[in-house]
């Protein structure tokens, strides 16, 4: 149980924050492991190559992280007032989300299910 009053424990909260800027995008329709085949290809790299890698990608996802690497970009540029010159992928991940099931019939009345799977993909910059 957390000790003091809530105007306390939400600054001490605050004060742990990270302050780096980042994109996040949840409940995107693909699973965890076909996010991070795009998302391995861009960590650690700056943010042109990174854009770069992914505007050329075939897979699905590719768009998707397009997007939110732009976002991210955006963020840093206006909330922090970061040049993109000077930024980095630090951080990209992807956790699970929720799944949805649904019911594929099968021959002599037996049902088969399909889980169509969410993600929560995260995109984190840094300067360098």
């Amino acid at each position: 149980m957390a000790k003091g009053h809530r105007t306390q424990i939400k600054r001490e909260r605050n004060e742990q924050k990270d302050l780096r800027p980042s994109a996040k995008l949840s409940f995107a329709r693909m699973s965890v492991q076909k996010a991070c085949f795009v998302l391995d290809a861009i960590r650690g790299k700056d943010v042109q190559t990174a854009l770069a890698t992914v505007m050329y990608n075939p897979r699905y996802a590719s768009s998707v992280v397009e997007k939110l690497l732009k976002s991210a970009i955006a963020n840093a540029e206006n909330n922090n007032g970061l040049k993109a010159e000077n930024l980095y992928v630090a951080e990209c991940y992807a956790n699970k989300g929720p799944t949805m099931k649904r019911i594929r019939p099968r021959a002599q009345g037996r049902a088969y299910r399909i889980e169509k799977r969410m993600s929560h993909i995260t995109i984190v910059l840094d300067e360098k």
